[in-house]
Order: structure tokens, then sequence, then C-alpha cells
């Protein structure tokens, strides 16, 4: 039998012992055998803190932002492999949608808030500056960088892909490496996946490492700046939390333990409204998805005590209706535990419950070409304690599996009240339509759960339901549940960042910040900050503009065209006991006005407005007045880009407005959009004409068989096409494939070398020769961009077809050529 190879130390490594069997959990064959023993943890964790950190944190957070969409997208496109093994550990299709594509998921959400939020930089400024100094000549502020260290992550079985990437998320992400640790019963699942994480050679080496099996002495050779994340049961969290090592050393501990999550009804929801049923279909699908293998599934069923018959029955009914199995029948609705070991544990479980509570369903269900005898599967059982006050078995012991308990309240109060019996829950709901209901509910729970879901008819269509935790929220709870948090956006990440405050002068901050500092040394220079591209700008380009007088007619116009009549702006006989001494000018005048000031109105790659953050107004101005602007780079973003949108990122702009007097009477920063610089030519006749004087008849592809003569043929063709001389017969890319294509005109990628032209011949074979040298070829390809130049000025809403590319609009023909001269210029080493 296989065994799973662990990888450690930048190698795939089997162990030398015995190892643990693995079973399918469906029809208990053997599927592999995982095994630690004789691997050097020791020699892990230091990989890990040199190798793996240098290459990480050495890395920006945009760019391991734009790392994680790259290996969620390797994985996306061989996920029809994991999910044959997923059934395996019993779960349906859907159960392994959540986990497989859900953990996908939690890559692609991070490495979108990375890519709008956070900076090009390997740390994180965090939160304003703070002027610590009279004269503000000594500033402070905060910096978040990566935890010198390794992050070791223990997963529970019921997730073995999620449990994986939704920690590694966060921890790739602050630039910390990992050593994964999953539980030995589904972990061919997440070994599996793992390879491929390594295969795609997207990550670097040491950022992650893979133990598969018993974790052995692992957490005795933690140590300072080392962090551990645990998933699993409270009692084994609590054990490992208090290890020497782990107590003894300053190393982080993130535990998300068990817990006893309820779902509370509300008194107004009774049989026939649409939050009853909500109600009963939410607790089903809780039970029953994972086989109730979920930390988030519902364990404590609440409701008022006149509809605990109702809601018993309803539910009954539904889960006699759920059709259990193998999962790969089209009819199952819910697969088996992940193994006998846990089938037994959950009977045990099961049998402590028995002796305060009453059973109150336990369904016979037939399996779905399966066996109870070669698989784990576990009916749903429901059951039911009539004194929640008095009988506390079920607010203390938990059945990880299909298992929950029925219990009834009187009011509010008492709703609250036992979901706080709990003692610290990853999740509550509340389904109700009383607004009131829900508001007094759910503080009065909240000190106790990690999150509250509210569910009713008008969320149901778009809710993710009870028991999934989303990336952009925190998933952890406090007491029983761990006090641990994890995800909840960019939050996630300070658990991994080390958090430093920094003092300095208004140059020295802005040095080490890369975000200008009010204060610091501003640079002038001839060239219009706006006429600058992104990678041109710097933090500190400045500008100060001309001055310009506010007169009355300003503030009689402003209020016209704004329709803002406010009584300071145009009533001097309502001024007596306000601050201003007569008509002032609107504010948002000033802040146009300066705009005017420092615009640039020559096109340039100033793409447009992307939004106004943190606007002051600190003194009036009358008519009279006269303003100056100081405009600064204060910040620089990099942005992602799809589709059709040119390659961009954003400029945060400090906008500072002076008087006559050198007051301040206002400060803004506005964000502008930039475009990047392409690194396609221009499709300039003079520009092309000196390129291709460095081409003669000796001139050496670099790679294909085209000669100089035949390239240039090449590209007058395919020009003469984009004018329909002759129009192109037809596109050869396939219809579903065209808008990528299409789209891919507008990002900076180039051409690939090894691109089959498909109009050509099986032999890849070039058209004869038309022209009778290469000078002849050379003015024949000038004179044919000058006429292609003209037709679209005279003809700017022409479309023609091409045959990679589909029907192209003027636009999208300019950035076709560009990129396809650019690709065959370097061919020959012209550019």
């Amino acid at each position: 039998m296989e065994k799973l190879k662990n990888y450690i130390c930048g190698e795939w490594v089997e162990g030398n012992g015995n190892g643990i069997p693995l079973y399918n959990a469906v029809n208990g064959e053997q599927v592999a055998v995982s095994d630690t023993e004789g691997l050097n943890f020791e020699q892990a964790l230091d990989f890990g803190r040199t190798v793996g950190y240098k290459n990480l944190s050495s890395m920006t957070f945009y760019d391991r932002g734009e790392m994680l969409k790259k290996v969620a997208l390797y994985l996306l496109e061989r996920k029809k492999k994991y999910y044959e093994l997923s059934y395996k550990t019993g779960a349906t299709h859907v159960d392994s949608w959540v986990d497989i594509e859900g953990g996908f998921g939690t890559f692609f959400t991070y490495s979108g808030l990375a890519k709008r939020t956070l900076p090009n930089t390997p740390f994180w400024v965090d939160g304003d500056t703070q002027k610590i100094s009279a004269n503000g000549t000594h500033l402070g502020t905060h910096i978040l960088t990566p935890n010198e260290g390794v992050s070791i992550q223990i997963n529970a079985y019921n997730f073995p892909v999620w449990g994986m990437l939704e920690k590694l998320s966060t921890s790739l992400l602050a630039g910390v490496p990992s050593i994964v640790k999953p539980s030995p019963f589904g972990s061919y699942l997440t070994n599996a996946v793992f390879q491929d994480m390594i295969e795609s050679g997207h990550l670097p080496e040491g950022a992650l490492q893979l133990v598969c099996g018993e974790p052995g002495n692992i957490l005795e050779y933690v140590q300072d700046g080392d962090s551990v994340l645990f998933t699993g049961s409270a009692t084994t969290g609590r054990k490992l939390k208090s290890l020497p090592s782990v107590a003894g050393n300053a190393v982080r501990f993130n535990m998300e333990a068990d817990s006893l999550n309820c779902s509370i009804l509300g008194l107004d929801a009774k049989p026939g409204t649409p939050e009853f049923d909500l109600f009963i279909k939410e607790v089903r699908n809780e039970m029953t998805t994972k086989a109730g293998q979920k930390c988030t599934a519902i364990r404590r069923i609440i409701v008022p005590e006149h509809l605990v018959g109702d809601v018993q029955n309803a539910l009954s009914k539904a889960l006699d209706q759920t059709k259990i199995g193998n999962p790969l029948s089209r009819e199952t609705r819910m697969g088996s535990l992940v193994g006998k070991q846990q089938y037994d544990e959950v009977l045990r479980k099961i049998d402590i419950l028995k002796a305060e509570t009453e059973l109150v369903y336990d369904g016979k269900h037939e399996l779905v070409d399966a066996d109870y005898e070669k698989g784990s599967f576990m009916s749903p059982k429901l059951f039911l304690n009539d004194k929640p006050f008095e009988k506390n078995i079920s607010h203390d012991v938990e059945a990880f599996g299909p298992v929950s308990t029925l219990m009834p309240y009187k009011d509010a109060e008492e709703a609250a009240a036992l979901a706080k019996r709990g003692k610290g829950s990853l999740v509550g709901s509340i389904i109700s339509y009383d607004n009131e209901f829900v508001a007094e509910t759910s503080w009065k729970m909240a000190s106790q759960h990690g999150r509250v879901f509210v569910l009713n008819r008008d969320n149901a269509k778009e809710s993710t339901g009870h028991g999934s935790p989303l990336p952009t929220l925190m998933h952890g709870g406090p007491g029983r549940a761990g006090g641990g948090e994890e995800m909840g956006g960019l939050n996630g990440l300070h658990f991994f960042l080390q958090k430093t405050a920094i003092q300095g002068s208004p140059d020295i901050l802005t040095a080490i910040t890369k975000i200008y500092q009010q204060g610091a040394e501003k640079k002038y220079s001839d060239k219009h900050p706006f006429q600058k591209y992104f990678e041109e700008v710097e933090v500190g380009d400045s500008l100060e503009t001309a001055g310009r007088t506010v007169t009355d007619a300003d503030i009689v116009n402003f209020s016209n065209v704004s329709w803002d009549h406010f009584y300071a702006h145009t009533d001097a006989t309502s001024l007596t006991g306000t601050i201003f001494d007569k008509t002032v000018a609107h504010g948002y005048f000033i802040l146009s006005a300066a705009a005017g000031l420092f615009v640039s109105g020559k096109k340039g790659p100033v793409i447009a407005n992307y939004g106004l953050e943190n606007c002051s107004f600190f003194k009036p101005v009358y008519a009279g007045d006269t303003i100056t602007v100081y405009l600064t780079a204060k910040e620089k973003i990099n942005r992602g880009v799809k589709g059709r949108n040119i390659p961009s990122g954003v400029v945060k702009w400090l906008v500072e407005v002076v008087n006559q007097r050198e007051e301040v009477v206002c400060v803004a920063t506005i964000l502008t959009l930039v475009a990047k610089q392409s690194p396609f030519i221009d499709l300039k006749v003079k520009n092309i004409q000196k390129i291709l004087n460095g081409l003669t008849e000796s001139s050496q592809a670099k790679w294909g068989k085209m000669t100089p003569q035949e390239m240039l043929e090449h590209l007058e063709t395919t020009v003469n096409h984009s004018i329909g001389e002759p129009e192109a017969e037809k596109c050869y890319t396939p219809e579903e494939n065209l808008e990528k294509y299409q789209d891919s005109l507008y990002n900076h990628r180039k051409m690939p070398k090894d691109f089959p032209a498909p109009f050509l011949p099986d032999d890849g074979s070039l058209p004869p020769l038309k022209h009778k040298n290469l000078e002849a070829a050379r003015e024949s390809f000038l004179n044919t961009i000058q006429k292609y130049i003209i037709y679209y000025r005279e003809n700017p809403e022409a479309e023609h077809l091409h045959f990679v590319f589909g029907k192209l609009n003027k636009e999208m023909m300019e950035l076709m050529h560009r990129k396809h001269f650019t690709h065959h210029f370097e061919q020959f080493g012209l550019i």
C-alpha cells in the first residue's frame, strides 16, 4: 500500500515506520498509509525559519497576493482528481465543493484583498501618522512586518483542503513560512493538493512543508517568533498550549476548537411562515452536511416551548427524506463519517447524551449503494432536552456527527441565556422576522459567540448559511471554542505580523514608510506629476500651482451650480453668532478650485479620479482671498487589473490648499488611477522606421524560422487585413475562448513565442515573398502603417476581422498591432 510522502526541507520523504493505515470511509478499503516516523522535525523548523522566511518575507504583500491567485488557478485546473479522493472520505459532491473550491475561494479572496488594499512593499504601514511634537518635526506611526519564525498548522480531519488553505491564505500573505500537519484521516486528499501546490512552481523554496501523519515531538522545537494554529478538540488544544516549549517561549497560539453551536427560532416564526420553513431547512442541512462533522454545525436547537412538537415533526420528516449512502450516487444527500474510529467516538458521546436526554429521532435509513458494515455511515439523531436549564449534558457534550438536541425557551431573555450555556461558540444563528427579538437576543448572546448569523425571508436567497465561515469575516469564538480568530479579512494577517512603532522626522518617516509625511521635503521638477506614468511617479513628487483669487461671483455661481444655498454662503444678514465674518466660499468649491489649479489639461497617463479621502477644512475662505495649492505624491498602490481595463495603479496625492497668508485652509487626499507604461512600441512611423534601420539581411531570428523579409511581409499582411484589404476570411479561435483572447490585448503580457499561427499550413511554411528585397519590403511596410493610421482617423468606428482575435475595433486593433510588432521586433533583437 502506497505511503504518503512528507515534504520536508524541500524534498519528498517517506517515514520509516509502519505508519497509520487510512481507509475509504464508504467501503472500508485501504487507501494509503501515513507515516512520519524518523522525520527530523528540528531540521524542518530550522529550514522554514531560514530559507522559507528569507524567501517569503522579502516578497511584497502585493506579490504574495499575486502568488495566492496563481496557486489557486493552478489547483482549480486540477480539481477533478481532488473530488475523486474526497468521495473516499465519505463527502458528497456538495460537501466536497465546500471543502475543495471553498478552499480555493479563500485564496482568491485574500489575493483580491491584497491586490486592492495592501502595499507593494514587504512591510505594511498600519494606521495614521501621529503628530507627537508641537511643530510637527517629530512624528510616529506603526509598521507591520512578518514574524521571524515558522507557523505550525495542525488541522482537523473534516475539511482536508479548506482547513489547510484557510490557514495558509493568511500566513503566506503575511510572509510567514508554514508546516502543514493535517489529521491522518483524509490526509491523502490534503497530500494530493499540496503536491500540486509545490509542483505549480509559484511558491518560493521553504515557504511550505507537509507532515502527513502523527505530529511526533514537532512542538518540542518551537521557539520565540514561531506560531501554532490548532483546529480540533478543546481538550487537545489546551494540552498543546500548555506544553513548556509553547507556554515558555513567545510562541503565538491560536485555537479553533469544538463548540456547541445553537440556532434559535424566533417567537414569531410559527408553522406556515417563511422563517419556520427556513429554520427546518437550515437545521437539516447543518445536521447532514459533512454528516454533521463540522465545527460550525448546529448542536442545540432552541425553539419556543409551544413549537417544540411542530419543530420535532417537521425536522423528522425532513431528515427522513435525506438519502444517505455512497457519495458517488446522484441520489445521495448525506455521506459517511470519516472512519470507524470517529464512528465509535460519536456513538460513545450519543450514549452519554442518552443518560439525561431523550432520543426522539433515530432515522433507520436504507443506504444508497452502500453498506453499514463496510462503511462508516450513521443516520441522523435528534435528542430532546425538556429542561435545558436543569439538564446540562446538552451544553457540555458534543457528538461530532449528525447529532443535535432540541430544547424549549419562553422569551428572548431565556433564548439568549440558553445560547450562552454553550460556554463559547463559533456561531449562533437566529431565524426570525421580528427585528426587536433579533436585536435583543443577538447583543445578549454575542459575548459568547464568534459570529451571529441572522436569517429571514429578506436575505434567504443570498444567504451563505449558518455553517459557512467567510474569508472576509472572523472565524473563531470565545471560551470553549478556543478563543481564536482566523480569517476576518486583513485582520487575519495580524496574528503573523509584528507591530512596531516608528518615530522620527517627517523625512525619516517618509523614507521608511514610502508614504509622504507632511513637512517632509518635496521634489519639484519641470514635468507635471500628472504627465508621469505609474512607474515614474515617486513619493514626494510635487507641484506648486499659481494662485487664484476667489470672488463674490465664484461663490454665487457655485451656489447656483451646486444648488447649495446654505445661509453662510448666500445670506450675509444671517451670520451673527456664527464663526463667519461674511459670506464664505463653499468648502467643495475650494476643493474644486484646487483641482482646477493642479490638474494637467493635456492628455497623459492619469486615467481618472479614483476617490477622495481625509478631506478637512481648517479656515474660511472669503471673496478676495487668494488660494495656492501644493500637490504631492503621497503613496503608490499597485493594482491588479482584469478584463478590458488599462493596466494601472492608484496614486494618492496630498492636496494642501493655503491662502495668501500661507495659512492652511484645506487638506485632502485624492486618488487617481494612473496608467502603467506599456512595454509595447507606439505605432508611430518615425519610431518604427528608426527601429527597422537595425534590420539587415543577416539579422538572425532568436526563435522561429522567419527571415527578416518574411517577418516584415507577415506584419504588412496583418496590417492590411486590419483595414479590410482584404478582409480576413475567418477567425480560427473557438467562440468560447474569444472573449478571453480579446481581453488579453489589454494586459501587458507579451505574446507567447511558441504560439502556432492557425492560418498557416500544417508544415508551418510561410507564403512566398512578394517584394524584390528587404529594402522594398521595409518601405512597403512603413507605407502600409501610414495608410492604417489615416484609415482609422477617417473611420474611427470601423471594425475588421482578425484571424486569432475575432472582430476588433480601432482601440483593440491598435493594442493588437503594438503587441504583435513588439513580438517580432524582439524576435530579431531590434528592441
